[in-house]
């Protein structure tokens, strides 16, 4: 065979068949992994999906806010001022005891008469006991005076009986009448006996009283000021070791607002003037309020005249020596009859949008963005009067964003 033959054959076995090696992979494992593939993809499209819809669009909300139906209510004065306690107490005990119990906390609700702490009664029980004691003898010392004064009465009679038969003297009979005499009067004393020492244990029993520090009124605790183990005392000794009370307690119905009112402003000021009051924590809480009084006298230092403000709605947000905001409002008058009473809403001017021809504003229900067709009033100060579409008290959403939805879940940032 000729050497170029040869070679040709050698070169034939080293060459790659293209189809014997596309059929190395068997068609089932392709058919598999195909499979898997699609299964995983399916899955990651489940979650995202699934995530989706549990977190939501973020979207920023205002509340619809009514437009009063009265006349012109305008603000005529503000200033700023502390929410304060009319009645507000620091409990302590009547007299110095160390403290076994305390029984109270910050933010605990008390009522009247509850126990809050209690001292050593040690020293007043005994007392206690020892005129207890004194009152028993007293007693029956009486029983005793008692029983002598009944037989130095029998003795008289009979003394008088043998008087008539002149068998005895008449200065015998006397002296058995000066003996129930004295006898009568030692019983009244020991009766006096007895009443000062019932008052004694009175007395023992009010201090064995002192040793329990109860609620003087119904409040908050606002203040925890000792601890077991501590002197307490209703004046103090000083050193740092000694506690003028167990704690402070404010009753929440008496809160009011304090504040200064410039001197020169003080005319527009009327006691029962409406106020709105707004505090720091809380700017979008306007609460209605009145004015209770002007205390008459100004401070001569900062020109001021202090004006006490009743809050007329009760809530637990508003605690003492909170900040406050309040607008002194002008009386309100009353409408002309031919007046339209204004009616709808006011919601930012943000919250509307316009599509096509159509005004409409996404309301936040249930975590859901609710598409509405509203119709629109005027502009009021910075906010846009929705006349229907939109009821007061209801979120709708500000800044709304270009790809919201009708009917897509959100989540509310603020």
């Amino acid at each position: 065979m000729p050497p170029d033959t040869d070679k040709r054959m050698l070169l034939e076995q080293l060459r790659i068949d293209r189809n014997q090696r596309e059929d190395v992979i068997d068609p089932r494992q392709r058919r598999w992994f195909a499979g898997g593939l699609l299964v995983l993809i399916t899955l990651a499209a489940g979650v995202w999906f699934v995530l989706s819809r549990q977190s939501g669009l973020a979207v920023r909300t205002a509340i619809a806010q009514p437009i009063s139906s009265g006349g012109a209510n305008a603000s005529v004065l503000d200033a700023t001022g502390y929410v304060t306690a009319r009645r507000e107490a620091t409990v302590s005990a009547q007299i110095t005891g160390t403290l076994t119990e305390v029984l109270i906390e910050e933010g605990d609700h008390v009522k009247l008469g509850q126990v809050l702490g209690r001292l050593d009664d040690t020293a007043q029980r005994a007392a206690l006991a020892q005129a207890q004691a004194q009152l028993h003898s007293a007693q029956a010392l009486l029983v005793q005076h008692e029983a002598q004064l009944a037989q130095s009465e029998r003795d008289v009679k009979r003394a008088e009986d043998l008087l008539e038969r002149k068998l005895v003297s008449e200065q015998a009979v006397e002296q058995a009448r000066t003996q129930v005499s004295t006898q009568a009067a030692q019983v009244q004393g020991q009766r006096k006996q007895i009443e000062l020492a019932a008052a004694n244990v009175r007395s023992a029993r009010v201090q064995l009283g002192y040793c329990t520090v109860r609620a003087p009124f119904t409040g908050v605790v606002i203040a925890k000021a000792a601890q077991v183990g501590e002197i307490v005392s209703p004046l103090s000794a000083g050193g740092g070791f000694t506690r003028t009370g167990i704690g402070t307690i404010v009753d929440m119905d008496s809160l009011e607002v304090e504040v200064d009112v410039n001197e020169a402003y003080i005319n527009r000021v009327q006691p029962g003037q409406a106020v709105d009051s707004v505090l720091n924590a809380y700017p979008d809480w306007k609460i209605p309020s009145h004015v209770i009084a002007i205390i008459p006298t100004a401070d001569r230092s900062k020109a001021t005249v202090k004006v006490r403000i009743g809050l007329d709605l009760k809530d637990p947000r508003i605690v003492p020596d909170m900040g406050v905001r309040v607008s002194f409002l002008e009386d309100k008058k009353p409408a002309a009859p031919s007046q339209q009473q204004p009616r709808g809403v006011l919601v930012p001017t943000t919250a509307v949008r316009k599509e096509g021809g159509t005004d409409i504003v996404f309301v936040l229900q249930d975590r859901k963005a609710l598409r509405r067709s509203v119709t629109l009033g005027g502009m009021v100060g910075d906010a846009r009067q929705v006349l229907a579409g939109v009821s007061a008290g209801e979120a709708v959403i500000v800044d709304v964003p270009a790809e919201l939805k009708d009917d897509a879940v959100v989540t509310a940032a603020g």
